[in-house]
């Protein structure tokens, strides 16, 4: 990839906006998403300061409303030639109020929607894109916090607690990544996750009330590196601790949990609210 082009969501703040700072002085086109207009012009516009030479372009939608991810990959679709890297990165943490249960726009849990389903959903509707532009990669921004999925419970309706929801939707993350990397196989597209770092200094480590441990920066490299090493260029379907290829938790190599999740996954996508537990 001479000049590539990337894609990064949640890129107005925290780790999001360490890898545009970082990916734009390596050149190339830089896809900045946000769901606030004035956050995103602010760290489009630091990004143009630090590097001149990048092309930088914003796409502005709430992943918490499948209906703005679907709009927002069409737009992309629409608007790009070619899209050769796609960091997804953008969070809902536990929360500061991590007792009261929040739902999407959808109706379902809102760390499950915007953790997993959201970051599912954008791939599969960019799949046409970063397939025509192969060799292309994928890059799930997971945690090295990660709890069993109860499927009589997906949406926690039972024992809600935030950091328990982002637990369980950084897993099926992490299931659904070596799902699709199965299934990509062979096409070029490359689909890998990881935990960046360790209670890194962002918005929502804070918010939640833990003290942070790391800088922004630290969890940058090893999320960047899994974009851009040639080294890596057919590695795909791994989750990695910082830089090191890693185990997740269990449940992610039980074949018929993975089934299990994919089906739901695929029937809250495909039409919103009209599942089972979705409430």
């Amino acid at each position: 990839m001479s000049r590539p082009t990337t894609l990064i969501t949640g890129a107005t703040q925290g780790l999001g906006r360490g890898l545009a700072l970082d990916l734009a002085a390596r050149g190339g086109t830089l896809l900045l998403h946000g769901r606030d207009r004035a956050r995103l012009d602010a760290v489009a516009a630091e990004v143009r300061a630090v590097a001149p030479n990048a092309t930088v372009r914003t796409y502005l939608a709430d992943l918490s409303d499948l209906d703005q991810v679907h709009a927002l990959a069409a737009e992309i679709r629409a608007a790009e030639p070619r899209l050769d890297g796609l960091v997804n990165n953008a969070v809902a943490g536990g929360g500061a109020e991590p007792l009261t249960r929040e739902l999407s726009a959808q109706g379902y849990e809102l760390r499950f929607a915007v953790n997993h389903l959201a970051p599912y959903a954008l791939t599969r509707d960019l799949l046409p894109l970063l397939t025509a532009s192969a060799p292309a990669r994928v890059v799930n921004v997971a945690s090295i916090g990660q709890e069993a999925i109860d499927f009589d419970n997906v949406m926690l309706e039972r024992d809600y607690e935030g950091l328990r929801a982002y637990c369980r939707s950084k897993l099926a993350l992490i299931m659904a990544t070596f799902e699709l990397a199965a299934e990509l196989d062979g096409t070029g597209v490359t689909v890998n996750t990881l935990h960046p770092a360790h209670l890194m200094d962002t918005e929502g480590v804070r918010a939640y009330g833990l003290t942070p441990a790391t800088g922004v920066e630290e969890g940058v490299r090893p999320t960047v590196r899994l974009l851009t090493d040639p080294e890596l260029a057919s590695t795909t379907g791994r989750y990695f601790d910082r830089f090191t290829d890693a185990r997740a938790h269990e449940q992610a190599y039980d074949a018929e949990a993975r089934a299990r999740l994919m089906r739901l996954t695929r029937t809250l996508v495909e039409r919103p609210g009209d599942a089972p537990g979705a409430g």
